[in-house]
């Protein structure tokens, strides 16, 4: 079996990757909060874990991972769009959470086991909140529940910072009902005109901390294998889930291996609305197809930070045209399975090395350009098509890929049948003046025995 070997964040190292079960290696990562479209950094971090899943999955087999990614739908920045726009809740999380579904598909992301709504385990924050009061580790104060970080002498250990530290460097919520500033809230009161659910202390909601705590608990198991998100939840957010759960359940191990991508960047600064940087998944696509993102994304390690550019997107699209352009050669070849090439599993296992993955996906591609005989094709296309399984990508068409909208391939079609009926004529000059035209928009015409294809350029 593969050895499989990722950097693990509450170690600060590279550690060999052993799962608690072979037969159910469980992993949970962090998904977004539903309020409005899903931005770049949406969108890095479910294909980051999406090709972890894939490498999972090849390793252990489909039937024996559990991927959990969450959805939040009840948080204040809902609540603030609620009011900016005077639509229900539930109707800005029913849309929000359908444009990110939307998004995730194109981007070829797998869709979890299980994407659970924070809504639907509140019974299970409360049972939670309720284990740690009873154990001392939470303490009421003016209609709100908040964990006792001064009770859990290890809390910091996975961010690795002093408690100075860590209040230092995070947005921490400022009030005279704490006993110690650093102290986060487990469940708040809520007002009649928001969201809220009865509980021992009063109608209100959980704390967003206390969503993810509860939903892999009850979905993984109180210890389970991976914990991922991006390098920006590890504190407070991580560190806090950490904090619940341990001192909720001791005994157990809540996460063995924490897994965080690098910061995303755009043009070289973080990303922000401020600064005019900031993007959303779909103001992306409208320069570039989803797989241009995908495979931009992967030229970087996971766990460094990535730097988004609209070049490297445009550099990332070429790429693909030089992938799909080998394999529209072989598009008599059948597609049968194939095991991937051991070079791709191995750069994959050694920390998601994706992009020593994508210098064979590269190798693997000349070596089909470079092949003669059917057999030859056939084994160069099946290994290239199945080591690109592996990091979500190649799985279009050819000749799809290359005409793009339908639209364009209708106005094209039409008018190839014109140039048809031109040379059928004998009317050479037309029929010359329209492949020219087409070039011009860069379409090229390939006449075949079969009739006359095209493809972009």
């Amino acid at each position: 079996m593969t050895t499989i070997s990722i950097y693990n964040t509450l170690h600060r190292r590279k550690e060999e990757f052993k799962p608690l079960d072979t037969e159910n290696v469980r992993m949970y990562v962090c998904g977004p909060t539903v309020y409005d479209r899903a931005h770049l950094g949406n969108a890095k971090t479910p294909v980051v874990f999406d090709v972890l899943y894939r490498l999972l999955r090849y390793v252990y087999g489909e039937n024996h991972v559990t991927y959990v990614s969450n959805i939040t739908d009840v948080d204040d920045k809902i609540l603030n769009k609620h009011k900016e726009t005077g639509k229900s809740i539930r109707e800005i999380t029913a849309e929000t959470y359908q444009w990110y579904v939307n998004d995730m598909d194109k981007l070829n992301v797998l869709s979890p086991n299980h994407r659970p709504r924070a809504t639907e385990y509140i019974n299970e924050m409360i049972e939670l909140v309720e284990l740690l009061l009873k154990n001392g580790h939470a303490y009421e104060a003016e209609g709100h529940v908040l964990f006792d970080v001064d009770s859990m002498p290890s809390y910091g250990y996975l961010s690795g910072r002093s408690m100075k530290e860590m209040l230092a460097g995070a947005r921490i919520e400022v009030a005279d009902y704490k006993k110690n500033p650093a102290d986060f809230i487990l469940w708040k009161p809520s007002s009649a005109d928001q969201p809220g659910w009865d509980s021992p202390w009063g109608y209100g909601r959980p704390g967003w901390h206390l969503e993810c705590s509860a939903m892999s608990s009850k979905l993984l198991g109180n210890s389970f294998d991976i914990h991922g998100g991006g390098s920006d939840l590890i504190f407070p957010h991580h560190e806090n889930e950490c904090a619940q759960s341990l001192c909720a359940y001791p005994g157990e191990s809540f996460a063995n291996y924490w897994v965080h991508g690098g910061m995303l960047m755009v043009d070289g600064v973080k990303m922000s609305k401020s600064l005019g940087n900031f993007y959303t998944i779909d103001q992306v696509l409208e320069k570039a197809p989803a797989e241009a993102l995908r495979l931009l994304f992967l030229t970087t390690h996971y766990h460094q930070p990535f730097n988004f550019t609209f070049d490297g997107l445009s550099q990332a699209k070429s790429n693909l045209d030089k992938f799909y352009n080998a394999l529209l050669r072989v598009s008599d070849v059948n597609v049968v399975n194939t095991k991937p090439d051991e070079r791709i599993v191995s750069a994959l296992a050694d920390d998601l090395n994706t992009p020593l993955a994508l210098s064979y996906l590269h190798e693997l591609t000349n070596n089909l350009n470079k092949a003669e005989t059917q057999e030859e094709k056939s084994v160069a296309k099946n290994l290239l098509l199945s080591s690109a399984q592996l990091l979500g990508l190649l799985w279009q068409d050819p000749q799809s890929w290359f005409k793009g909208d339908d639209d364009l391939a209708e106005d094209i079609e039409k008018k190839i049948a014109e140039r048809a009926n031109a040379k059928k004529n004998k009317d050479y000059a037309l029929a010359d003046k329209i492949r020219n035209e087409l070039k011009e928009q860069g379409i090229i015409l390939e006449d075949t025995p079969q009739g006359t294809t095209w493809k972009k350029i």
